[in-house]
């Protein structure tokens, strides 16, 4: 939505394109040079921050609309997005949070009662992990702000946010053990000292280096090559690439590292 009048008609008039009562909500973390952080906007009208997320088109999967919420924010197409809980109660929607003035001067209409966007929703719970790096952080006409938040120092989220992120990083520190990541937040070469660090920080602590990326190696997931990335005095490390056939092969049948 870019206009307001876009964006009063999907007010009033969305529930003929999208799915009433079900809605995305996406924790997309971000990985650059040892630091973890997680995207949040702040939608029009309310003063506290949020994950980005939306309704699902009637035309689309499931999939697709995550897809299209993590792309719309970042910019960035095809992250690896993992469905993680469901999640639902019936003090979802907050009216004492929304503006009854501005509602009016968008809408034209006194009341929102009735309306399809106040009705008790279930939300669809999703992850991605990208470089923030490289993303192009997008806003609409429904947001005011979209920004990356380090993960120690996430202001307190609306609705039942908080817990959507507590159950998010759950779940991707869980998965990291049976899922490979890297190929999105990682250059095409790298040393094991890169792929090391990239785990510490997704996981919040600390792996033996000398163990945990021959687990990689050994599973076939990491391609040793004949090249070194020069350091300094005595410090040649060896570069390394994914081996990408193994890479998918394993994001869809899972491995373990633990």
């Amino acid at each position: 939505m870019k206009t307001e009048e876009e964006f009063r008609d999907f007010i009033l008039n969305g529930h003929q394109q999208y799915i009433p009562h079900v809605t995305i909500d996406c924790a997309i973390f971000g990985y650059y040079n040892q630091q973890l952080k997680l995207l949040l906007i702040k939608p029009r009208n309310i003063n506290n921050w949020a994950l980005p997320g939306g309704y699902i088109k009637r035309s689309e999967k499931l999939i697709e609309a995550a897809d299209r919420t993590v792309k719309e924010r970042t910019g960035i197409e095809n992250l690896y997005l993992h469905q993680f809980k469901t999640f639902g109660g019936p003090d979802r929607i907050q009216f004492d949070k929304f503006d009854k003035a501005k509602w009016q001067e968008i809408t034209g209409q006194q009341s929102w009662e009735g309306n399809w966007l106040f009705n008790p929703t279930v939300s669809i719970g999703y992850y991605a992990i990208t470089d923030f790096s490289r993303s192009e952080l997008q806003i609409d006409i429904s947001t005011e702000e979209c920004a990356w938040f380090d993960i120690d120092d996430i202001p307190a989220l609306e609705y039942d946010h908080d817990e959507i992120v507590r159950e998010a990083l759950h779940s991707m520190r869980l998965h990291l053990f049976h899922y490979p990541i890297g190929i999105n937040m990682l250059p095409e070469k790298f040393t094991l000292s890169e792929i090391h660090a990239l785990y510490e920080t997704l996981l919040g602590k600390k792996l033996d280096i000398s163990n945990f990326p021959k687990k990689l190696i050994a599973l076939n997931i990491l391609r040793k090559l004949d090249e070194k990335r020069y350091i300094g005095a005595h410090r040649s490390p060896y570069l390394y690439s994914f081996n990408k056939q193994k890479y998918n092969l394993a994001l869809k049948e899972g491995l373990v590292l633990s």
